[in-house]
């Protein structure tokens, strides 16, 4: 992927009131300098509205607007189609939502604005549960991981289900581009928000961010953990465009408990269960490949 042109004013400032070692901030610096001031925010309820818009101070530096958290996708079509009727078809309308209000709350209405094609990028950060609200479990929370509502006792031991696969089911609605990154990796993170930018019709980047509270981590360690994320395949980075989807890493695979130990939300894992999670890992990853293979054979058939 070409390298983008970024923005040299920061168009998301310093003076929020994040956490140290907040891993969406860091994303948002990242995103906010390949999207540029041509660009209006929607932002879904959630940590980043709280600590980035309080009134009466902001850290965008573009024009923003605020939802309730099931609303951001409807919300960002109407901005959208209101430009396209006045003659603009420059300006970027995006999506910014935690995975609580894009796997759970929000779902349908991503769905349904996904379905109508309009021109929105929407980008999910990705930190695995409702942190602003107390940490409690999302659609996003992995297996096992505890949170307020999903706690270790004798009988239960953390989350008893899977973590949605949103990426895979966002793709099956066949629009333009579908991509994973985490803040960590920052150069994967703008050229995918700048290909995202630059397509005419729903995008979607999907960026797993760390959160120090809830994650329970050293905040000193918040992108080391979305290194390891990808290093153990535990999140890949990939692309799906135009239906085909191409692995961007392939790292020699570190062992899970890389990832998993330090963070006080795995701390009860037994060895079995970590065995039981390396091995769900890798016939995922078998199953990319496997996949990518797959389509990028097909594409170069069907560009025959």
């Amino acid at each position: 992927m070409a390298k983008p042109e970024l923005e040299n004013k920061e168009l998301f400032k310093s003076g929020h009131t994040a956490c140290a070692g907040c891993g969406v901030t860091v994303a948002f610096r990242h995103i906010m300098k390949v999207l540029g001031k041509d660009t209006i925010i929607v932002n879904a309820t959630g940590c980043s509205e709280i600590f980035s818009s309080a009134y009466p101070i902001s850290a965008w530096e573009v024009p923003y607007i605020h939802c309730v958290f099931e609303n951001a996708a409807p919300v960002a079509a109407g901005v959208s189609e209101a430009l396209r009727a006045m003659g603009n078809d420059h300006t970027k309308v995006v999506v910014i939502a935690g995975d609580g209000a894009t796997y759970d709350i929000g779902f349908g209405h991503m769905s349904g604005m996904m379905e109508r094609g309009h021109d929105v990028l929407y980008i999910c950060y990705d930190n695995e549960a409702y942190m602003n609200t107390g940490v409690q479990r999302s659609g996003a929370t992995p297996w096992k991981a505890k949170t307020t509502t999903s706690q270790v006792g004798t009988k239960i031991q953390g989350k008893m289900q899977f973590k949605k696969p949103l990426t895979e089911i966002v793709a099956a609605h066949n629009i333009p581009y579908v991509a994973t990154s985490t803040s960590a990796h920052y150069a994967d993170l703008q050229q995918k928000v700048q290909k995202a930018k630059e397509i005419k019709g729903p995008t979607f980047v999907n960026v797993l961010t760390t959160c120090v509270p809830g994650w329970g981590t050293d905040s000193s360690l918040s992108m080391q953990y979305l290194k390891d994320a990808v290093d153990t395949h535990v999140w890949p980075l990939m692309e799906i465009e135009d239906g085909f989807m191409k692995l961007n890493m392939k790292p020699e695979k570190k062992p899970v408990e890389t990832y998993l130990k330090g963070q006080k939300r795995f701390k009860h894992l037994t060895e079995e269960d970590v065995k039981e999670i390396q091995k769900m890992l890798d016939e995922r990853w078998d199953h990319w490949v496997w996949k990518e293979k797959v389509d990028q054979e097909r594409k170069i058939e069907l560009e025959k």
